[in-house]
């Protein structure tokens, strides 16, 4: 198989990457209950936060930034932008592989913590027991549905024929 083949895209193994990054969210999100337990968003962990700000209302949906996922949100983005960097392929189609990655794992790592954590589960996953996330729709945070469609459309820009 030449290079150029491999190169290609194939939506088999854009669904193999996505399995891939569901199970890194699951281990992940287990991996942050035992840091957190049931206290979500580091709101028990001796870490800075940035409670009420205008841009945390823009970009952050309201929620705090804290230390923790200021340190933990930055580490995650270079793992998934560092086969580009160990590689040295910066194309736009690379990119944005790496981006939809990171969006989907985190919101299936989020909804994780939720579903296993033994301090929430499926019952309490609502606006009041999850109160740090601010806006909800058809049940999930909003969040959850504008990440998952920027990563739809990246995903199927990266599978649109070339002309």
């Amino acid at each position: 198989m030449s290079w150029r083949n491999e190169d290609r895209p194939t939506v088999g193994r854009t669904l193999v990457y996505l399995a891939w990054v569901v199970t890194m969210a699951f281990f992940f999100a287990n991996a942050e209950i035992q840091i957190e337990g049931g206290a979500g968003w580091a709101t028990s962990l001796p870490t800075w936060r940035i409670e009420n700000s205008i841009w945390l209302d823009i970009f952050w949906g309201g929620r705090a930034m804290t230390g923790y996922h200021a340190w933990v949100f930055t580490f995650m983005a270079l793992v998934f932008f560092s086969p580009l960097a160990f590689s040295g392929r910066w194309k736009l189609r690379d990119w944005g592989l790496a981006l939809a990655g990171l969006i989907v794992f985190w919101v299936c790592e989020d909804f994780l913590w939720f579903l296993i954590n033994p301090a929430f589960g499926w019952d309490n996953f609502n606006p009041t027991k999850a109160f740090w996330h601010k806006h909800w729709m058809w049940g999930a945070p909003v969040d959850y549905w504008g990440g998952l469609a920027v990563a739809a459309l990246i995903l199927v820009r990266r599978h649109w024929p070339r002309r």
